[in-house]
């Protein structure tokens, strides 16, 4: 990845994340799955307040503190668990972007209630995952047809064959590190209405949508790039917080016939040992994930 990030990050997703996110001067800014740091060292050298990565593989923090020590940033590296992150304080970042990490975390939910938790409530939440809708593991690739136009010119017609879109899965995905090693991690498919879902169930606003298109370079370098200016396979999201998230009501015990003297005792008992109840103050729990 470098400092740049390979070819698909840097002339292809990183542009659009980065516009989304826009200046970073004065903010508490938490990096989200950081990988080796690239964008949380860019962060601390463009002025965050705070640039915080969190990473749950401890390899690749490793990679990400020995470039800050090489070339120190004030960026702070934390081995954690996106939907666990215990180490973090309620309302202590103004923004948490995650780039290209939510595909390959299974507990989105936690994730999100994580996130939430820790943003300030004017904070804002920008992520970038693979394009639900059009790149689908192994049951979604390129259809190209050469076809003669009326005036007798050939060129290329593509298209994005998908199928099983509905269908929810983990599969594992290859990766080339050289020519002849080969790394294997996980993803999860979910749908773009299930994003969207959980989004709002752990009180978030979608605020704003990017499909990013690839720059010159990945055109010319990329067998992909030239059928990607035509669909995209990756998806920038903007959120923020939308206020109290809505709890389930709490169960009701079922009403018994009492006297009036009965209900009058009944009433004080409950009262008091409401408002002593009421009086600490907690937070929701978060789910344990990856």
């Amino acid at each position: 990845m470098g400092e740049q990030g390979d070819l698909w990050h840097r002339a292809i997703i990183d542009p659009t994340l980065l516009r989304v996110v826009g200046p970073v001067r004065g903010l508490r800014v938490l990096d989200l799955a950081c990988g080796n740091g690239y964008l949380t060292r860019r962060w601390a050298r463009e002025g965050a307040a705070r640039s915080v990565g969190v990473d749950l593989s401890r390899r690749t923090l490793s990679f990400a503190r020995r470039r800050e020590r090489a070339r120190p940033s004030g960026a702070r590296f934390l081995l954690g668990s996106a939907s666990d992150l215990k180490d973090l304080v309620d309302s202590s970042f103004d923004l948490v972007v995650s780039n290209m990490a939510l595909i390959d975390i299974p507990d989105l939910r936690g994730a999100f209630r994580e996130v939430r938790r820790v943003l300030d409530p004017t904070g804002r939440f920008v992520f970038s995952l693979s394009h639900p809708c059009f790149d689908l593991d192994e049951r979604s690739g390129w259809m190209v047809e050469r076809v003669r136009a009326p005036d007798g010119v050939w060129h290329d017609l593509v298209w994005r064959k998908v199928r099983g879109y509905r269908e929810e899965r983990s599969t594992r995905v290859p990766w080339d590190i050289s020519p002849t090693e080969t790394g294997w991690t996980t993803s999860y498919h979910r749908t773009l209405s299930t994003y969207s879902a959980e989004l709002r169930k752990a009180g978030f606003v979608i605020r704003r949508i990017e499909e990013p298109s690839p720059l010159p370079e990945a055109v010319r370098k990329s067998p992909q790039g030239p059928y990607m200016l035509e669909i995209p396979l990756h998806l920038v999201i903007e959120a923020m917080r939308a206020g109290p998230v809505p709890r389930p009501p709490a169960l009701r015990r079922p009403a018994t016939r009492t006297s009036g003297r009965s209900r009058r005792r009944a009433g004080r008992r409950s009262g008091s040992g409401g408002r002593r109840r009421g009086t600490g103050s907690s937070r929701p729990g978060s789910t344990a994930g990856s």
